[in-house]
């Protein structure tokens, strides 16, 4: 599969671990930038050329780091066939599922579930909220997870 990379400056150091992580797990790696770290960048500037590249390839999947992932998400929700997913990590999913009371155990259901059910086909790593142990498990099973297809998720996504 291709998968693309892009970050700003708090997402720097992070996608640059994913480049060669993500290659090891035997998929076609594309770095969109930032080529070099710069303090001064702003993320909308390597979002919305992943999200482009993305949106003209439903086969390929793209992972964003930047410093909340939240801005990155939202630039990327903008462009229609993008549907961004963010990930905070493990200690988010725990406090979430304490708040629901939902019985899951697996903190990352979530990266499944955006998966499964939404067909997400971009992840935004949260890059001061997770170590690069939690995002390359969390990219693993966001690259691994296959999108369901079952009729119900499809009428929704269609809705979007």
């Amino acid at each position: 599969m291709k998968v693309y990379l892009a970050a700003d400056h708090a997402g720097f150091a992070l996608k640059e671990e994913l480049l060669q992580y993500v290659a090891t797990l035997g998929h076609e790696v594309l770095d969109l930038g930032a080529l070099s770290f710069d303090a001064d960048d702003d993320y909308p500037d390597v979002v919305t050329p992943l999200a482009n590249q993305l949106a003209s390839e439903p086969e390929a999947r793209g992972i964003v780091c930047a410093g909340s992932g939240q801005g990155e998400a939202m630039c990327a929700n903008r462009i229609p066939g993008v549907r961004a997913a963010v990930f905070y990590g493990p200690q988010a999913a725990v406090t979430l599922l304490e708040q629901e009371g939902t019985p899951s155990t697996d903190t990352f259901d979530i990266i499944r579930l955006t998966r499964e059910h939404n067909n997400a086909n971009l992840l935004s790593l949260g890059s001061r909220f997770v170590s690069p142990e939690v995002a390359k498990e969390a990219v693993r099973l966001f690259l691994a997870t296959p999108f369901s297809s079952e009729e119900r998720h499809l009428r929704r996504i269609a809705k979007f």
